[in-house]
This record gives structure tokens, C-alpha cells and sequence, in this order.
């Protein structure tokens, strides 16, 4: 890859304390354009937090984060954000047409409402990752793997450039894995930058490019088959490792 290319994302000496403890510390990763990157660690690792960090979702204690050269605020636009499911309040009285096409408020702004074209672009959504069936069904009505399918769908009717998911894979059915996977696939493939934070190691390989291994620090990040190797894994797990990689 092109060492001149601008990078897709920039992160520079990040840290980010909870109540003088810190979570992330100095953290440095750049991301090239295009790439399926899985962000693993161990549990309280900061995986989160680093997401939530590069989105503004949490303030750092220090140092900068970098869109496409710019400031997030600058790039909102062109960033779409998958939070972990457990975090949404699913009981919110909404359907699932409704909750996609809130994926466009960004481009639309708020005072125009949506109309005619948003709908086919939400249903069209709904279609690529097997939910147009239930497009008027309630978001409470649906099973965990449903309502993940139906944030990605969210996700892909920004038309983003640069893809944030926060344990996609969590509690869903191997159907809907599957349906994920493809869809992240077809992403990278249109050029688009995708971070997933991952925590099966059995499929790293299988499904992501780039890794990146963090905890608290980073310890590696790269390509796939030059990082994720068992010294990484053992220094980013603390030898406490069920999988290793040969």
C-alpha cells in the first residue's frame, strides 16, 4: 500500500482517563484507506472507549484524533457509527423503517423531513441485510440478531466513508454473523474504511485484513498477517490466551 496515501484514520498519543484512571493510554494507530480492521483485547481494555474516544463520544485527557486529515466534527458526515446493542433503549416506540431512515438526518438535516427517495434507500437497506420483511414491525418486537441487522442497516444508509461497529457479532445467530460478515466484505470492497470491535479470535483470520491488538496501550496494529501472531497475543492477553495462532 501506498506509505504517501492519506490515512483514513489518525490517532495520536491518546489517553483517556475515568476518574484518574486511565483506560487508554498514549494510544497511536493510523488506518489506511479501505481496510477491515477488528480491534481485540481483552475485557476493560479500552476497545470501546477507543471508539467512543475518535467519535467525541468521550473526551481524552490527551491527544488528537484525525478523519480523513480533519477533526471529527468536520467529517461527521461522512462516519457511520454501529453503538453495542446493549447500550440502545430498544423499547422506544418506533418501527424499524423509522429507525433506519434516522440514518439520513445527517445528510437531510433537521428540518427537512424525510420523504420518497430516504424510504427506498432505508428499504433498499432493509433488503441487503434480510429485514425488509419487517420494516413495519416495532424495534421491541425483534430478536437480538434482528435489531443488530437493523442498526447496520441504519449505518448504510449514511453512505459513510468510514464504518464504526462496537461488537456487531455480539449474541447474534450464525445466520445473521453471516449476513454481517458479507455485508462488512461488500464495504471494504467499495472502498469504504470499516474498525470492528472484535472478540472471537477464531475468526480474526477469516474475516478482517487489519488487526489491531490493545490493551490499555497499543501492542500492535497492522496487517493480519503480520500481527496477529501469538507473541502480540500473549502480550496483549498476558499469556492468558484460549486461542494462538500458529
Amino acid at each position: 500500500m501506498n506509505t504517501l496515501e492519506t490515512k483514513a484514520i489518525e490517532v495520536t498519543d491518546l489517553t483517556v482517563a475515568y476518574q484518574e484512571k486511565p483506560v487508554l493510554w498514549d494510544v497511536d494507530l493510523d488506518v489506511p484507506p479501505g481496510v477491515l480492521l477488528a480491534i481485540v483485547g481483552p475485557n476493560g481494555a479500552g476497545k470501546t472507549t477507543l471508539i467512543k474516544a475518535i467519535l467525541g463520544l468521550v473526551r481524552p485527557a490527551a491527544g488528537r484524533v484525525l478523519i480523513y486529515e480533519k477533526p471529527y466534527p468536520a467529517q461527521r458526515r461522512i462516519v457511520g457509527y454501529v453503538p453495542q446493542r446493549g447500550s440502545v433503549d430498544w423499547d422506544f416506540p418506533t418501527n424499524v423503517l423509522d429507525v433506519v431512515m434516522m440514518g439520513r438526518y445527517g445528510n437531510l438535516g433537521w428540518i427537512r423531513r424525510p420523504g420518497k427517495a430516504e424510504r427506498e434507500l432505508a428499504m433498499n437497506a432493509l433488503e441487503k441485510v434480510g429485514m425488509q420483511a419487517y420494516a413495519e414491525r416495532q424495534i421491541s418486537q425483534l430478536s437480538g440478531g434482528q435489531q443488530q441487522r437493523v442498526f447496520l442497516a441504519r449505518a448504510l444508509v449514511q453512505d459513510a466513508t468510514v464504518y464504526f461497529m462496537d461488537e456487531p457479532f455480539q449474541g447474534v445467530d450464525a445466520t445473521t454473523e453471516r449476513a454481517i460478515v458479507a455485508l462488512l466484505q461488500e464495504l471494504r470492497a467499495n472502498g469504504k474504511t470499516v474498525v470492528v470491535v472484535h472478540h472471537d479470535l477464531q475468526t480474526v483470520t477469516d474475516y478482517f485484513d487489519w488487526v489491531m491488538l490493545l490493551n490499555i496501550h497499543r501492542i500492535a496494529s497492522g496487517p493480519v498477517e503480520e500481527t496477529f501472531t501469538s507473541d502480540n497475543l500473549r502480550q496483549t492477553y498476558g499469556g492468558r490466551v484460549a486461542f494462538m495462532k500458529n
